[in-house]
């Protein structure tokens, strides 16, 4: 698709290096799974779900919602004094004055099964640079349920993470007194003590200030698209994405969207009436509560449109944050049963292979929310009676990749 991105001055001068295809990743009907979510039943408001693949955003490795966090962070590592990076307080700039140099090596940590352990992987490779990647035995419930341990172990995104020529390091469960960043800081100065410049690059690439970015102009590409897509057939009003369901696992994904789309409507008038779209994060993990996530992607999403010239605190609020928790299953990286079922669903009816950790529960929350009327009744709540007519409302399910640790999960 050519469409032409048409980003503000603020956003557009930030530095970035494009990682992704020239076109946009594409966005197409899921079909069978709207008339599914339909059903029989009566409707005032008629669903219709699509899906934006961005497991088809960049040529490389294993394509997914990596790559555009990256984009925005790789001109610190170029950079001949990087701010950001020299320890596992990503967040916090280098001090003035703190002589580093080039960065030799990115070093990162995940799941045993991380698909952002991959793409830090291809990126390093991409620019020239050694990567280091740790992977947490203990992080979630992945490898104790697994049927073949050896087998997760090495295939799925480990084995991708080695053909890569990343040094794969196995971790086991820290103990008191170590923590996990405890062993991270032993992993750099181990580098800096043979020579290198590590440059640490936070799980999901989340906590790192950048990382909100590229999902902020994310927002604007599918703003972009929704005109070329959805304009045949429906009102102008109808013309555009009302509910975006992504997954939520460290959480900027979700922030930088929000950011993004707080900063088209600032920029971009809002037809008369129509409310803000909604960025529904989907939890892919029971391990911390909904309201720590809350408060992270809210940061997050402040961070980036600060960076972007919105007003943090007034622009964005706790209001724009919704997430659902009732699909996250029993433990990070298990697959449960319904899980499975809607995995399974997606293949045969779409032709469209998702992942066992987030998509898959991303997939099923959306279908939930169109089945049981959920995005009709927050349609209807916030509608006046002459509103009320029957309406049609598109969701878009943000595919962020992940496929690639299938091979692991010997029982699907």
């Amino acid at each position: 698709m050519s469409l032409k991105l048409q980003l503000p001055e603020t956003l557009a001068a930030l530095p970035r290096v494009n990682l992704l295809y020239p076109f946009f990743s594409p966005i197409h009907p899921l079909q069978s799974l709207s008339a599914s979510a339909r059903g029989t039943r009566a409707q005032k408001v008629q669903v219709s779900l699509y899906a934006k693949r961005e497991d088809h955003a960049s040529p490389l490795a294993c394509s997914g919602n990596k790559y555009r966090k990256l984009e925005y962070i790789i001109p610190d590592i170029l950079s001949s004094q990087p701010q950001y990076g020299a320890g596992v307080a990503a967040d916090k700039p280098v001090g003035l004055g703190t002589p580093r140099g080039k960065v030799t090596t990115l070093v990162t940590e995940g799941a045993v099964q991380s698909n952002h352990t991959v793409q830090v992987a291809a990126v390093a490779s991409k620019i020239g640079l050694e990567s280091v990647v740790l992977l947490h035995k203990g992080t979630g419930g992945g490898l104790s349920t697994a049927t073949d341990k050896e087998a997760f172990l090495r295939t799925g995104n480990v084995q991708v993470v080695k053909l890569l020529g990343s040094d794969v390091r196995m971790l086991e469960p820290p103990t008191p007194p170590k923590t996990g960043d405890d062993l991270v800081e032993e992993v750099l100065e181990e580098l800096r003590a043979q020579g290198k410049n590590p440059y640490w690059v936070p799980s999901g690439a989340s906590l790192h200030p950048l990382g909100g970015l590229g999902y902020a102009r994310c927002a604007f590409e599918i703003a972009a698209q929704e005109g070329e897509l959805l304009l045949s057939g429906q009102s102008p009003e109808e013309s555009r994405f009302d509910y975006i369901f992504v997954a939520c696992g460290s959480g900027s994904t979700v922030g930088g969207l929000i950011a993004g789309f707080k900063l088209l409507d600032k920029t971009r008038s809002r037809r008369q009436g129509s409310p803000p779209r909604r960025v529904v994060g989907i939890l892919t993990s029971p391990t911390r509560r909904k309201p720590y996530h809350a408060e992270r992607i809210l940061q997050f999403a402040r961070r980036a449109g600060e960076l972007m010239g919105l007003d943090p605190e007034n622009d964005i609020t706790m209001d724009d944050v919704l997430l659902d928790d009732r699909f996250a299953g029993s433990r990070y990286g298990v697959l449960d049963a319904q899980t499975k079922e809607t995995l399974t669903l997606v293949a045969e009816k779409e032709e469209v292979i998702l992942d066992p950790v987030y998509t898959a529960k991303v997939a099923r929350g959306m279908m939930h929310w169109a089945a049981e009327g959920e995005i009709e009744k927050d349609i209807l709540s916030s509608s006046t009676g002459q509103e009320q007519e029957q309406r049609q409302v598109n969701a878009l399910f943000i595919h962020t990749g992940g496929q690639s640790a299938l091979g692991a999960y010997a029982d699907i």
